[in-house]
This record gives C-alpha cells, structure tokens and sequence, in this order.
C-alpha cells in the first residue's frame, strides 16, 4: 500500500499549495463578492463561516478528493454501525450510542461481522435513568450523609477526560443549574488542588463523585483517600462515611471493596474513551447540576449533529470540512498550533476539554497499520476565552512569525446585558476581520501582514441543545481528521505508558532499569520526603 503522501490527491494539493501561498485573501473576497455566503454552512443553531482561509474553489475540490480518497465517509458509517474502528484494541468506538435513541445499535461481533446488540442501549438507557434518578433526588433534598442532613454540596474527583467534560458542562450549563447545589471539581494530585475545591464545604453535606474507569488512577484514588480523611477528620471514620460517596467505574468490584455503596456505583464501558465520554455517566456531576430535562437536551443536540455527520455529503458536512482545514494549515503550510477563541466565559474550559479531545485521540506517529507517518498529524491545540485572550496572546497572532489558525466561536444572544454582548459580538468579529485584512504603516512596527486565517463559528445562544451540538461537532472533526490521516484516534498508548512507568516508581518496582536523570533526582528528592 502506497504512502499518505504518496496519494494523487496529497500530491495535487502540494503542488496547488505552492499557488496559493502568495494570495491575499483580502483579494479573494474582491473578486468574489459572494464568497462569505458560498463559503459557510448552516445546521441547527450552529452558523459556520469558513470564507477566511486560503481556499479557493480549487482547494476545496482537491481537499474532498482527499477526503474521498481516504474514505472518510466509509469510516463514518463504520464506527456507527459499531464496527471495531479500535483496531490496536480491537473494540468499538461507541460515544454515540450514549446520545442515540434507536432501540438497539449495532455493533461488530467478535469476526468483525455486522451484529446487532439490544444490550448496548439497554445498558446506556438503564445507567442513565439511575444516574437521573440520583440527581432528582439530590436536587430534591431528599439524600443524607451521615449524619442525616441532605447532601448538597457535590465534589468530582476525576483526571482527564473524567475531570474536562465533566467541569465544560457544568460551567457551560451554568443558568441551567440549581444554585442550591455547590458544585465542585479536583482533578490534580497536587493536594492543593482538593484543598481549594473543600474549602467552605460543610462535611456533613457533601458527595464526592469518584470517577475512574479502572478505579486504579492514582491521581484520582489519592484525592479520593484524602476526601475521606477528610470526612472522619469532621464525622469519625465509621462505615456510614459510604453515604458520602458515589463512583463512575468500568470495575464496580474495585469500586465497591473500596466503599462505595453498590446502588451508588455507575458504569462506563470499555467502548468509549474517557476524552469521548461525558454523555454518559461520567457527567454525572453536570446531571446533578443542571437536572435530567436540560441533560436530555444536551444529548438531543449532540444527536442531531451526529446526523447530519452521517448523513451530510462531504461538501456540506460541517465536521468534515472542518477537519479538512485542519489538515490543509497543517500538512500543507507547516502549522503547529491551532487555536480555539470562544467568546463566552461559560466555555472558559472549551479549549483544555479539545485539547484533550484533539492531542489524545490524533496526537499519532504511526498510522493504522503501524507504519510510522511521514507527515503530520495533531496540532497542538491551545486558547482561551475572549475577550480575554486579545489581551494576552492575540499579539502574536497579529505579528509573530508563526502560522495559527484559529476558531472564533461566538454568541448571537445572550442571557445577559445586550450591551456586554454586543460588546463580546464585536470584539470577535474585529479580531477575525484584522487578522485577515492585516494593516499598513510607515513604522514597520506598526505593520500587520493580515492574511491569517480563521472560522467563525456563530451559535443562536449558550444552551444544552446547542452545546450538545457544537460538543458533538468537535468530537467528529477529530475523528474525520484521523481519517484522512489513517491514524487511530481512539487509543493512547502514550499515555497508558506514562501510567505504567509512575506506577512503577510509585512502588519502587526496578528503580535500576529508570534512566541516570531519572535515579539521579529520585535520590536527590528521597531525604526531603522523611
């Protein structure tokens, strides 16, 4: 099998790129007045405008002849229909079964033939009315610790994807939330991650949410130790200290030999990955929060964008031309970063919850079939919201020397004050404008190329259908990028190596085989331990 790059399409579009280099977009939109209007795409209350990138008609024809090259839309219908798209694991890829509502999904039997499993809904539906359960009653006030006073502050205790998509749902369905709840997250091992998020809790009124797929993290069994202590320092350390906690586990046995009461044991599945999991009982927390109606909605939005990424010809497949782009900057004009800008504060954590989503699933150096890749594949995907960033790093998007993409993801309306939105609206689309049109001086210091592309991604209003739509577009995006690279975005062996070599360290398990760096600041570190 030929190389990637190799491809006729790969090689038609280097060589269209050496053409499209010099243009200046602000060209492009002189000669073509439509070009805002044929260069978007409209899908539910997301609004996408792609006209300022270095595209032209051309590009585009070559770039979904990429996209058919590489089969994405075969891919697509593969990891719906349950297929083991996993291959270094041989599983499937099943987040979207989290949010579907057929009565049965497919999936791929143990030949890798079509097969057509009940059981996956029966156990998505099943864990998610116990998990609505909880939360109802919760928010009713009727769950006590134990000393009988209803539980109402809620502390999750989660790392990575047990942590990020948790923590952007709950801050993102803000105005949804009760605010007779106190909610909560530690994520770091450093103790005083815990400490702050305990800080001001009532002891007697908190639940802590430990949520770990193998219940052997060890960040997060180690807040999980120290919030227990932290219970019998204030209650005494009796076995009704169990009403405090519940837990997100694929190992129930574990879960439950540790203290948490079985009806308070939720599960995750070894079908979908922890970045790909917060529709599930992983965003127990934000169900808590928020209650079952607006979650239902959240998983409502998500559903419909998974059909039209189904469904949607390329061309006008949202995800799809978004990870096209992605691939252009990156394979094509040597980009390394790409940047995420929402202008909503309540999706402050967007950008660390895609960075996750995007560096973990595609962060890749061999491809499907195991041959090293001789181009690239992730970006390193970085931002923050504005207008905040403008005042920290827009700087160097306007003038640095390096190429960053970037995706401005903006409100039309807002719950509250019409002026601070109007603000927001304004700030956003000023930002995009002058990164494309750039600026003239006299004093080169003044001087700004322009020609820096951006989307602008414009949403009717923060609310769960229309984050569960933006969420689900961006988790598609990644798994339509590894397509066109032929990765695997469903493992990360990376990290589960990293796990590994901690553990052993941790138990002081062949400290000899450890690189000479490695033993030399174990032994500088050990007498400040005692």
């Amino acid at each position: 099998m030929s190389k990637l790059t190799d491809s006729p399409a790969w090689r038609a579009l280097a060589e269209h790129q050496r053409h499209i280099a010099p243009l200046q977009m602000h060209d492009l939109f002189a000669a073509d007045h439509g070009r805002a209007k044929r260069y978007s795409l409209e899908f539910g209350a997301i609004y996408l405008d792609y006209s300022r990138h270095r595209i032209t008609d051309d590009t585009l024809r070559l770039l979904f002849e990429l996209a058919r090259q590489a089969n994405v839309g075969a891919w697509i219908e593969r990891m719906f229909s349950g297929e083991h798209v996993n291959n270094s694991e041989n599983r499937a890829a099943l987040h979207v079964a989290l949010r579907a509502d057929q009565e049965r999904f497919p999936t791929a039997g143990s030949e890798g033939t079509s097969d057509v499993m009940p059981d996956v809904m029966l156990m998505v539906r099943a864990a998610r009315a116990r998990a609505y359960a909880l939360a109802d009653a919760l928010r009713a006030g009727s769950i006590s610790g134990a000393t009988g006073k209803p539980l109402c502050h809620i502390v999750n205790l989660g790392v990575g994807g047990s942590d990020l998509g948790p923590r952007l749902l709950s801050r993102a369905m803000r105005c949804q939330s009760d605010s007779s709840l106190t909610l909560r997250f530690a994520a770091n091992a450093d103790p005083a991650d815990l400490d702050a998020a305990l800080a001001g809790l009532d002891p007697e009124r908190t639940l802590f949410i430990i949520a770990s797929k193998t219940f052997t993290t060890v960040e997060t069994l180690s807040n999980a130790r120290r919030a227990r202590a932290w219970l019998a320092a204030s209650l005494g350390d009796a076995p009704e200290l169990s009403a405090h906690f519940a837990a997100v586990t694929a190992d129930e046995a574990k879960a439950h030999a540790w203290g948490v009461p079985a009806e308070r044991i939720f599960p995750m599945w070894d079908w979908v990955g922890g970045r790909f999991s917060m529709w599930s009982s992983v965003g127990l927390a934000a169900v808590i929060a928020a209650g079952p109606a607006h979650f239902d909605s959240l998983l409502a939005g998500a559903r419909a964008m998974d059909a039209h990424f189904r469904e949607a010809p390329l061309e006008r497949n949202m995800p799809v031309i978004l990870a096209l782009l992605s691939v252009w900057y990156s394979a094509f004009f040597g980009a390394e970063t790409h940047a995420l800008l929402p202008y909503l504060e309540d999706l402050r954590d967007f950008p660390a919850w895609a960075q996750q989503l995007q560096m973990e699933s595609n962060g890749k150096g061999v491809d499907r079939d195991g041959q090293p890749v001789d181009y690239p594949t992730a970006p390193v995907i970085w931002g923050s919201s504005g207008t905040l960033s403008q005042h920290s790093f827009h700087q160097l998007l306007h003038q640095g020397t390096r190429l960053v993409p970037a995706d401005f993801i903006v409100p039309c309306s807002g719950d509250s004050d019409a002026a601070a939105q109007h603000l927001l609206i304004v700030n956003a689309l000023a930002q995009g404008s002058a990164l494309m049109t750039g600026a003239a001086a006299a004093e080169p210091y003044r001087v700004l190329p322009g020609n820096k592309p951006s989307s602008t991604i414009l949403i009717d209003k923060l609310e769960p259908h229309a984050l569960g739509q933006l969420l689900a577009l961006y988790e598609h995006k990644v798994v339509a990028e590894a397509a066109l690279l032929n990765i695997n975005p469903f493992d990360q062996w990376g990290v589960e190596f990293g796990k590994s070599v901690a553990q052993s360290i941790e138990r002081g398990q062949q400290t000899e085989q450890l690189d000479a760096s490695t033993q030399s600041l174990l032994s500088r570190i050990e007498p400040w331990r005692h």
